[in-house]
């Protein structure tokens, strides 16, 4: 059966996993090339291993894999534009875990990988620092917008300065407004 959780082999992107649909789309992780969307008529490639029951469930495993390749992918492009080497997580938080527990004690809690939510925060604040330099650099704003805008991107430094306890070095984490 084809679906969400169903490993493939296609003839030109080899072996993914289909992780999500959208309309007459399927959104297909490649080990070799990362996401892509492939029609849901498209029948040139091989299934591997068939989708499970009614709710599959794509391996937990490719996953992780899947997230690691596009954190590495866009962490690297990020962070080459903007610091010449990576931002570092403090060594405290290596191999930990962030643990969201719902209110509703049915309900299964969600644990992340502490260095995922870090790389996310990472990304935020590169994100962040690219869209000030947009800003800056923009001709058809005057100063008096530049400024408007510049002030609400340090109050969001600022309300992200909580995450600065994940930052191994002071120099790398968020600063918000002096008052």
């Amino acid at each position: 059966m084809i679906g969400i959780g169903a490993k493939i082999e296609h003839p030109n992107f080899g072996e993914g996993v289909i992780f999500g649909r959208e309309g007459d789309f399927y959104r297909i992780y490649f080990k070799e090339l990362g996401e892509k969307e492939i029609g849901v008529e498209y029948d040139g490639y091989e299934v591997l291993e068939a989708s499970k029951g009614d709710s599959p469930q794509p391996d937990v495993s490719d996953i992780i894999e899947a997230i690691d390749h596009v954190f590495d992918e866009k962490l690297s492009v990020l962070t080459s534009y903007l610091d010449p080497e990576p931002i570092q997580i403090g060594e405290k938080w290596l191999g930990g875990v962030m643990i969201l527990s719902p209110a509703e004690s049915d309900l299964q809690a969600k644990e992340i990988p502490i260095e995922t939510f870090f790389h996310k925060i990472v990304m935020v604040r590169d994100r962040l620092r690219v869209l000030e330099q947009q800003i800056n650099s923009d001709e058809k704003l005057d100063d008096i917008d530049k400024v408007k805008l510049q002030q609400y991107i340090t109050r969001i430094y600022g309300s992200l300065t909580t995450f600065n306890v994940l930052f191994k070095y002071k120099e790398d984490s968020f600063s918000g407004e002096k008052k």
